[in-house]
């Protein structure tokens, strides 16, 4: 397969590059800084060279957009919304003049998009999605990208959950913490954490891919979401850490404020399941969350 994943320089894009390559399938990259010979110049927003490389493709995967791990002041705000609605709409574009045009287009979503649920489980039917910034954000990304349909292309949108890596994401800052003796609950802890391991992150768009049936949003998370209080413990068991300090709220605030960050991405909590992908067959290698702290934590 010849596939073109945008924005693909990051942590969820490096991860795909590598399964798909080591797959035998050809991959191209679209980034605003081209260094390889497979990554090519766009800027999120203008038509330009890389269309050339979009006709012809088989897979689209569309990884774009600034990271939330930031605080939400009104700059860092409006190019959280544009980097990803200009890109969406831009790629659209672009297909729209494709003579040959993408088989599936999966569109980076986030699981983020329901409300705080501590005891509703949400799948991709009965979700609650709610009105804030974060979720406002997810449904306006989500419209652009369903505005246009081309009978070609099958669209998916990934409301993809935290990312388990051993080289980015969450993990490495979780392992960290815990060594230092600061992995005990934050707040509450009961707020529930959604998870995936990035291999499972990674056979679930192949298996999106290759299963024509599937479309529309799908939840990208392991069926068992756990609580803040159980990960952190689960972490302090593997790392053989035997205590770690508990953070209130409000020294959370504090420190999101030094961090250039913001509460939410810890508070809030994400009780999402992928009743999609599992009536669909699709088998998870980690299934529950013990199981992939044990793969990520060896040497």
């Amino acid at each position: 397969m010849k596939i073109i994943i945008a924005g693909g320089t990051g942590f969820l894009g490096e991860n795909l590059e590598k399964y798909f390559t080591e797959k035998g399938d050809q991959v191209f990259i679209l980034t605003r800084n081209p260094k390889r010979k497979n990554e090519i110049y766009w800027n999120a927003s203008e038509l330009g060279e890389w269309q050339n490389v979009l006709d012809g493709s088989d897979v689209l995967i569309n990884l774009t957009g600034k990271s939330v791990d930031c605080r939400y002041h009104d700059k860092n705000k409006k190019e959280i919304y544009t980097s990803r609605i200009n890109s969406t709409k831009i790629l659209q574009d672009a297909i729209n003049q494709c003579k040959i045009k993408p088989k599936i287009w999966l569109n980076a979503s986030s699981a983020t998009i329901y409300t705080h649920s501590e005891t509703q489980l949400n799948t991709e039917k009965n979700g609650i999605i709610g009105d804030d910034f974060s979720m406002n954000i997810c449904k306006s990304w989500e419209k652009e990208f369903f505005s246009v349909q081309n009978e070609e292309v099958r669209k998916v949108a990934l409301r993809t959950s935290i990312v388990l890596g051993r080289n980015g994401g969450a993990f490495p800052k979780l392992r960290m913490i815990t060594k230092l003796g600061l992995g005990g609950k934050q707040g509450r802890g009961e707020q529930k954490v959604s998870w995936i391991h990035i291999d499972d992150f990674c056979w679930a768009v192949d298996w999106i891919i290759r299963h024509e049936d599937i479309s529309d949003v799908i939840n990208i998370t392991s069926p068992e979401p756990v609580s803040n209080k159980e990960l952190m413990a689960t972490m302090r068991k593997l790392l053989k850490v035997p205590f770690g300090l508990n953070a209130p709220v409000w020294q959370l605030e504090i420190a999101s404020l030094f961090l250039g960050t913001e509460t939410e991405l810890l508070l809030k909590s994400r009780n999402v399941y992928p009743e999609k992908m599992m009536r669909s067959g699709f088998q998870f290698t980690y299934f529950n969350l013990e199981a992939a702290l044990k793969d990520l934590l060896r040497s």
